[in-house]
Formats: structure tokens, sequence, C-alpha cells
């Protein structure tokens, strides 16, 4: 049996809603990503690659770095990254490094997604680690924060 619930994904998933909403109030593109360890947060971010002239500064990396130095560890074994967008290449390939075990996103991303859309790398058979992959949480949610805030830049 597994050992989450889809309440619980779906209350995640809800807070990485909320950040994505920071980031849109920032005028970066509208990500959140949140990750759990025994339903507690040890690490969160959202997309800030303008801000921070950085670009790598993706929500999904933000987050592994902040929850890496809560941990004071590289590999996050037991944790959930909750994400409203499908990771790009990137931040797949940084999933598989941290050992994360578990991602839940919202939609996906037809354009650059690097985990379903356009590659499968979080659980490839080709690399050391597979990362368990759940799709679709509060996608209508995820996909319509994006949906409005490129409406609203055009």
């Amino acid at each position: 049996m597994d050992k989450w619930s889809e309440t619980d994904d779906e209350k995640w998933m809800a807070r990485a809603l909320a950040l994505a909403g920071q980031a849109a109030a920032a005028g970066e593109v509208p990500v959140g990503a949140v990750i759990v360890v025994e339903n507690a947060v040890i690490g969160e971010g959202w997309n800030s690659p303008i801000a921070l002239h950085d670009p790598t500064a993706h929500a999904e990396i933000q987050a592994i770095r902040q929850a890496a130095v809560h941990t004071g560890n590289y590999r996050l074994e037991n944790a959930t990254l909750y994400a409203t967008l499908e990771p790009c290449a990137m931040c797949a390939g940084a999933l598989v490094n941290a050992r994360i075990a578990r991602l839940v996103f919202g939609g996906r991303d037809l354009r650059f997604g690097g985990v379903r859309s356009k590659f499968r790398i979080a659980d490839s058979e080709l690399l050391n680690h597979r990362v368990q992959v759940v799709e679709g949480v509060m996608a209508a949610d995820c996909v319509a924060l994006l949906e409005q805030f490129f409406r609203a830049r055009r």
C-alpha cells in the first residue's frame, strides 16, 4: 500500500501553487515546488531566474538547494518533490542526482518536459536512480495559473 494519500498530495500541491503565485507576482513564470519528508516541508521555491540573474533558478532547483541545506546532505532519499509543472530536463536530472524518492507534478510541459512530455529522465532505466512519478495532481489549477500568466503578458 502506498503511504501517500491523494489528500496529502493535494495539500502539498496547493502549497506549491501558492509559491507559483509568488513567482507570478514577481513577473516570473509561475512555477512552485515543495519538498516534503515525513509530512514536513524541508525545502521550497519558486521560479526566479530573472530576479536572480540565474538560468538555473527554477522552482525545483531552489527547493532542492534549500532541502539539502536543511538536511545537511545532498541526498534527499526519502523526499517527495511537488511541482506545479512537469520538470525540465535540468530539473529532472537534479531530482535523480539528489535521489529524490518521489515526484508529484501538476501539468505537463509539452515544450520542455523532462519527465514525460519530451524525455523520461526521472525514471529512466539508463540511470542509477529512478524517481517514482505521479502526474496530474491538481493539473487544471496548475495549468490555469500558467495560462492566466501568459494571457496577461500578451
